[in-house]
């Protein structure tokens, strides 16, 4: 057969085609209206998108319920629409055929993925097959004159659809509450992928692989536990002060597990919680514990207490010039400019410390460039706090990758610098007129006691070597220090022996101390 010849048989059964769109009225309004290609059928206006949805859903199955079935000697009405199949052969071997139809002719539904149109048309099986989405209605009885008298492109070799009658087998479109076998196809969707659920805590998935078993279940118990705990309206401090510290537990055999130092970090970190959360609870309560009654202190939590000690620790390595009087400046300055290298100072900040030259100790520290001032020792010394001046301690200025020596942030850094100026401008040490030393021992012995305020790891002493690396005084004038401490109501029970320092820190300075982490 000539190409002539089919083009006028293609012309004279078209296969039939007809579509239902929906479109909006106009701007500012939520109504739509139906159309359908079909010459009979009058638009439809309806109130909104689902309404009229459904009701162009509804039309069309109207539509395939009337249409008789499909025609077999009908040729696909797809082919002026870039149909696949109909699109020409470009291969070396291309076919003689003008086209590469196959199967028997059937009833196609089409729709778009927003549900705006939906298109039925007679076709063959196998542009059906071809045509992304299309849902087979119906199928002809006997196979249709394209693919009589000659095989089917072996391509094409896909098993032909069952035949059935119009209705029969008929796919749900977007009308879920039809009637089985009176539907039509929905509009495509992207198939959703199915995963595993995956079980969190802290914001860590946990592996679904986790051994041993009795662990994963743990964490996937506690994340379930934090995130019922944050539904409740009333907080339960002791609760949640076990929950931390299972918490804590449970990382760290993770991280044993493992080998994630970040699991370790976090494992200490909740710890540090539990403990905190639980002075909270005391504080609040009242609670009296074997160490005594709570101590409402100016730092409250033992995150508070390290960076405390974290910045002694600093200050002991870094200090440029011998002797506690620039041991205690370099360490007030550094609590003012911890964060960013700078701050404001006034001349009472200085004065207050019981330096013996305070003057000549700025200026040996600008001197050697520690410290920066933009103006002199004395402008320093004479400014209010109307007119603060403005200092910077270029060692703290932060690097590059903007962070510092310390690992606080800037809200944390004014407590650190408040909780310091409070000790050393304590009212008694001022009467005493203490020595910028003595201030530098209270300061100290404020972070190394227990929680009830003995002075050690488990009020056992302080061994005086390690305290000589904090308070650079020899042991002669360690002895007249602590006298000053215990005549200015800081220290009780003292005893200084060879090798260590003993006592109680009296309990009018508790809410200054740091405890040790037992």
């Amino acid at each position: 057969m000539t190409q002539v010849a089919v083009s006028e048989l293609d012309e004279r059964v078209p296969g039939r085609r007809w579509t239902v769109r929906l479109d909006a009225v106009g701007r500012g309004s939520a109504a739509v209206r139906i159309s359908c290609s079909r010459p009979a059928c009058a638009e439809q206006r309806l109130p909104s998108a689902a309404a009229g949805r459904a009701a162009a859903i509804a039309h069309l199955k109207v539509h395939l319920r009337a249409a008789p079935a499909p025609r077999a000697e009908a040729y696909c009405a797809c082919r002026a629409d870039g149909c696949h199949t109909h699109l020409p052969d470009t291969g070396r071997q291309a076919r003689a055929e003008p086209w590469r139809c196959g199967g028997p002719v059937v009833l196609a539904v089409i729709s778009d993925r927003e549900g705006r149109w939906w298109q039925a048309m007679e076709c063959c099986s196998r542009c059906a097959a071809a045509t992304p989405g299309a849902k087979t209605v119906a199928t002809s009885q006997t196979p249709g004159p394209q693919t009589a008298g000659r095989p089917a492109p072996a391509a094409a070799g896909r098993p032909a659809p069952a035949a059935t009658g119009p209705g029969v087998g008929m796919p749900q479109f977007s009308d879920h509450q039809a009637a089985p076998g009176t539907g039509v196809p929905a509009p495509r969707s992207v198939p959703a992928r199915r995963r595993r659920p995956q079980a969190k805590i802290a914001q860590r998935v946990i592996p679904h692989d986790l051994r041993p078993v009795t662990l994963r279940d743990e964490l996937v118990e506690l994340g379930d536990l934090f995130r019922a705990y944050q539904q409740r309206t009333e907080p339960d401090l002791a609760f949640l002060a076990d929950l931390q510290e299972r918490k804590a537990r449970a990382f760290t055999a993770w991280a044993d597990v493992t080998g994630d130092g970040a699991l370790r970090r976090e494992a200490r970190r909740a710890e540090q919680a539990a403990a905190a959360i639980r002075l909270q609870h005391q504080q609040r309560t009242g609670i009296v514990t074997g160490d005594g009654p709570a101590v409402p202190r100016l730092l409250t939590v033992p995150t508070q207490w390290e960076h405390a000690r974290s910045v002694l620790a600093h200050v002991a390595d870094h200090t440029p010039l011998p002797g506690p009087d620039a041991r205690l400046l370099v360490l007030m300055l550094t609590l003012r400019t911890a964060h960013t290298g700078t701050g404001n100072l006034v001349g009472q900040d200085i004065t207050v410390l019981g330096l013996t030259d305070p003057e000549g100790l700025v200026d040996k520290l600008t001197g050697c460039g520690w410290l920066t001032l933009p103006g002199t020792a004395g402008d320093l010394l004479a400014s209010r706090p109307e007119n603060p001046t403005s200092i910077t301690v270029p060692s703290l200025t932060p690097g590059e990758d903007g962070t510092g020596p310390f690992t606080f942030g800037k809200k944390m850094r004014p407590k650190l610098s408040g909780w310091a100026q409070r000790v050393v401008s304590d009212r008694k040490l001022r009467k005493a007129k203490a020595t910028a030393g003595t201030r530098l021992l209270a300061l100290t012995l404020a972070t190394r006691t227990d929680a009830s305020g003995r002075l050690g790891p488990g009020g056992q002493g302080i061994d005086l070597e390690a305290l000589a690396a904090w308070v650079p005084v020899g042991p002669g004038e360690l002895q007249h220090l602590v006298d000053q401490l215990t005549q200015a109501d800081w220290l009780t029970d003292v005893a200084l022996t060879d090798t260590h320092l003993a006592g109680q820190l009296t309990e009018r300075v508790l809410p200054f101390t740091c405890p040790l982490q037992a």
